[in-house]
């Protein structure tokens, strides 16, 4: 009999899945989406075999159910739907935060496998008309099982991963998610939004080089949903946020002095640790 992976939300994310994970192990993509425009759209432009509005109606035959919701709404339905998932079946979210999702998920009856999984993919657009099935190539995608989750449903999610184009996968736990994603992420985020406050912003038409349109790229974001992921990660945030402070004022600082000596050193050593990171080697599997 074939298997079936459902998808819930049919956004920028989840159409984009639903593209990539065609042909997949021979799995039956089926989307969930309560928008008319959205599934409408999605039976037109073939983004999965079968679309529906109602996850009543396909969801106690899911082997693999994917919430590509705003993280209040996959908290939701974990409480709505715990008692229709299939016993044995694998339930994950695509979501930016993990922990708070995670403590939701604790909902759910044990016959269900919640993993959590966050692809480091995505654009400035928003919407199944701008998902693209490549939205995942050479990207990674991060999982935090749990202590019970078993490894045939890990390796799953890693062969899904490495279907749509995923270069890597790494393991690690929710609360370790939330504090790094708050530094490569959200406060990536947070300095695009800053930049945009400045009162120069509109002054600079013409003078704008590709660093400027590379730093302010991702502060054209959904506001609704980074509220949330914002919010529901405040903790670490703050803590990465208190850090760039710092930085900026020892920069601000040596500036200030005059002493170009010290300067050359500062961006020595800070340029020295880019290049650290960027040093080739083999890609991890984790």
């Amino acid at each position: 009999m074939k298997k079936t992976i459902v998808i819930v939300g049919l956004g920028l994310i989840g159409g984009s899945m639903a593209l990539a994970l065609q042909g997949f192990e021979e799995y039956e993509i089926v989307g969930v989406d309560v928008s008319q425009p959205t599934l409408r759209y999605a039976r037109e432009h073939h983004v999965a075999d079968y679309v529906c509005a109602d996850a009543t109606e396909v969801l106690p035959h899911a082997d693999l159910v994917i919430l590509a919701l705003h993280p209040k709404g996959i908290t939701e339905f974990f409480s709505a739907f715990r008692d229709i998932f299939r016993p044995g079946c694998v339930v994950t979210d695509v979501c930016g935060v993990k922990r708070a999702v995670a403590d939701a998920a604790a909902v759910l009856p044990d016959t269900v496998d919640y993993i959590g999984t966050h692809p480091m993919a995505g654009t400035e657009f928003s919407g199944i008309n701008n998902a693209f099935a490549e939205m995942f190539q050479d990207t990674h995608l991060i999982l935090t099982p749990r202590p019970e989750s078993t490894e045939a449903h890990v390796a799953l999610l890693t062969r899904m991963a490495m279907y749509m184009g995923c270069k890597d996968v790494y393991r690690t736990t929710p609360e370790e998610h939330d504090r790094l994603i708050a530094y490569t992420s959200q406060l990536m985020h947070i300095i695009a939004l800053s930049v945009c406050d400045d009162p120069q912003f509109f002054d600079c038409k013409g003078f704008e080089g590709s660093s400027f349109r590379g730093c302010t790229r991702v502060a054209a974001l959904d506001v609704a949903l980074w509220t949330q992921l914002l919010s529901m990660n405040a903790g670490a945030l703050v803590e990465v946020i208190d850090h760039l402070r710092d930085n900026l004022t020892a920069y601000r600082d040596v500036l200030s002095s005059g002493d170009t000596a010290l300067l050359a050193e500062k961006l020595t050593a800070s340029s020295d640790r880019k290049r650290k990171l960027d040093l080739t080697g083999p890609d991890l599997l984790a």
